[in-house]
């Protein structure tokens, strides 16, 4: 089983879809887009870590007939769009605001990670090698060397794994404020 992360996929959006407009024709060819990266990176037992925004402005039964086409054990993080009509679909445990998580990679280091739907510029853990990953700037701010954004238009609308998001906040240019101030990293 893997683990991946994703934000602002956005499903039913058409006033973001407008803005994503150089990359999709129409709402529903943004939709099955996303449906089609996620499909294509997550299997049926991989973990799925949504850190909001997953519809907005669309039906209810549009949001739980993406929500079942999509693979992966489903848990989300609330982001500001998310309201009844997405807390409501068959998340794995109820949505929360934050999470704090630990996982494992393949060389069986332990990550702490800070997850939220808002980028914070320090985090519980910060100064415990707890790395933040988040949504909501649609790949707007720039990374630092322990956050970075997971959201759809940050990655070309795929969810991404643990791996990738340390790989990009290792080859960031900038450092949070809190470490950097101290000569840290």
């Amino acid at each position: 089983m893997a683990t991946f992360f994703t934000a602002d996929t956005h499903f039913g959006d058409a006033a973001l879809v407008e803005r994503r407009r150089r990359v999709f024709s129409s709402l529903e060819a943004h939709d099955e887009a996303l449906i089609a990266c996620w499909n294509a990176r997550v299997g049926p037992e991989d973990e799925v870590w949504h850190l909001g925004d997953f519809a907005a402005h669309t039906s209810r039964e549009h949001c739980a007939a993406v929500f079942s086409r999509l693979n992966g054990i489903k848990r989300l993080v609330r982001g500001n769009h998310d309201t009844n009509r997405v807390l409501a679909l068959p998340w794995a445990e109820p949505p929360m605001e934050s999470a704090r998580i630990g996982l494992t990679d393949e060389a069986g280091r332990v990550w702490r990670l800070f997850l939220s739907h808002y980028a914070h510029r320090a985090w519980p853990g910060l100064w415990r090698e707890t790395r933040h990953l988040y949504g909501h700037t649609h790949g707007c701010l720039p990374d630092t060397s322990r956050s970075c954004d997971v959201g759809a238009d940050a990655w070309e609308y795929r969810p991404i794994t643990l791996a990738e998001a340390v790989a990009r906040q290792d080859g960031a240019v900038q450092v949070p404020e809190e470490l950097s101030s101290r000569g840290l990293r």
